[in-house]
């Protein structure tokens, strides 16, 4: 038996179907990069979440906020018409800094540490991976 390629936005949307399709709550997956995490709601459909920012290096000024799923990067919400917010900026820990889709599914990255949000790690509009950089986020001295 192989294993599932969670890099595949396919994939992770046949998983939240499936889940949906059985009455299954969720599913959870670690990995030594992350983790994965899809609960089934009663009326809201599918919800997905992970791990929030994690330290770039041990010792580092610096941390990354990386994809908890695959799919499309999206650095503002897709219906969103203001203007797109420029780098660096400040962020606080539960500020919504991003966006991944997966079809229907549109996951909020928050930025999971207070900081300056100095570097976009992938380009908007990107395929992403579980696990892949995203943004980086200087933390406060």
């Amino acid at each position: 038996m192989s294993a599932i390629d969670f890099s595949d936005p396919a994939t992770i949307a046949f998983l939240t179907e499936a889940l949906t399709a059985a009455g299954v709550n969720g599913l959870e997956i670690s990995r030594p990069g992350g983790q994965l995490r899809i609960v089934v709601a009663g009326k809201g459909g599918a919800r997905i979440s992970s791990t929030g920012a994690t330290p770039h290096a041990p010792g580092s000024a610096s941390a990354v906020v990386k994809a908890p799923m695959a799919g499309r990067f999206c650095v503002e919400h897709p219906a969103a018409s203001a203007l797109p917010q420029k780098l660096p900026r400040s962020v606080s820990d539960a500020d919504i800094v991003g966006f991944v889709g997966v079809g229907h599914i549109l996951l909020p990255l928050r930025a999971g540490r207070s900081g300056i949000l100095t570097r976009l790690l992938a380009e908007p509009g990107a395929l992403v991976g579980f696990g892949d950089p995203l943004f980086e986020i200087e933390l406060p001295s």
